[in-house]
């Protein structure tokens, strides 16, 4: 089974103050696509995970976790 990726994009966008929507817009992407990766539904491309530390100012591996299956 393959270790499942989880993130704190919700944490980060509620410490910024930030609706979905305004984040998706800082983004470039939907509300949706936000809305997917904040549930662990959709697992963002690098370049977005990429774009979110830009956004947030920290490392990648601060917003995403990959999970060791137990």
């Amino acid at each position: 089974m393959a270790p499942a990726i989880t993130n704190r994009v919700r944490e980060l966008r509620a410490v910024q103050g930030w609706t979905q929507e305004q984040l998706a817009a800082a983004a470039g992407v939907s509300r949706q696509s936000i809305n997917s990766i904040e549930r662990n539904r959709y697992v963002p491309s690098l370049e977005l995970a990429l774009i979110f530390a830009r956004i947030f100012n920290c490392p990648t591996d601060q917003i995403f976790q990959l999970e060791d299956p137990q």
